[in-house]
């Protein structure tokens, strides 16, 4: 069985304790380190082996999305969840900007946390539904040259990547995406990543939102 190492960084001990009660419930994740600022975490990040970073965005010193960008940087096997109180929209598109592959709000449910870090170690996406809403929100208003551009992305790609990013943009796992098209999961790894260097995204959030920007995903 893997074990999946998590670090979490929250200003607030009575949170870290929360958090930290709800991941020791699973016995495929594993509490590595703890910390109260982004800056140590990022330090702790590489020093020590870290699987996934579970980071709060209002924190002192660096806050979690500076945090998140910094690791993309220096650390980029990390995998990063977001969880915050602050649902703000703006919070939504820099974390996905900075790099987060999953983004929680604190009010989710605990079992939310566990399929988040094992969704985001797996090479998934993972947003709480009630982000998930404001995400798909944001994208059904997206101006005219927004939507031009995402176009214009995606003229270069062979047609079966264009199916791949199509059903990355309705939430599809890697196991959907190759039951769907009759492709082992190995190359639809293959494919994601292909799709995500050849447009210069980050994670399968952004190849998401790019897919039904340019009106692949309906």
């Amino acid at each position: 069985m893997t074990v999946i190492r998590v670090l979490i960084a929250d200003d607030e001990p009575l949170m870290r304790a929360g958090i930290k009660a709800i991941l020791g419930t699973a016995d495929d994740i594993e509490l590595v380190a703890e910390a109260g600022d982004g800056r140590e975490a990022v330090r702790i990040a590489l020093e020590r082996r870290v699987d996934v970073a579970v980071l709060d965005i209002r924190m002192p010193r660096m806050d979690g999305l500076a945090a998140a960008r910094e690791l993309k940087s220096v650390a980029p096997t990390v995998r990063v969840v977001v969880l915050t109180t602050f649902g703000e929209d703006d919070n939504i598109v820099r974390a996905l900007s900075d790099g987060a592959a999953g983004f929680l709000l604190k009010d989710s449910a605990p079992e939310e946390l566990l399929r988040a870090v094992r969704a985001v170690h797996g090479g998934e996406a993972y947003l709480s539904p009630m982000v998930t809403s404001r995400v798909v929100g944001m994208v059904a208003h997206a101006g005219q040259p927004r939507r031009q551009e995402a176009k214009r992305q995606v003229e270069g790609l062979t047609e079966r990547e264009v199916e791949v990013l199509a059903l990355l943009g309705l939430g599809m796992s890697n196991a959907d995406v190759g039951q769907r098209l009759h492709m082992s999961e190995a190359t639809v790894k293959t494919y994601v990543s292909r799709l995500l260097a050849k447009l210069g995204l980050t994670n399968r959030v952004q190849a998401a939102l790019l897919a039904r920007d340019a009106g692949l995903a309906g």
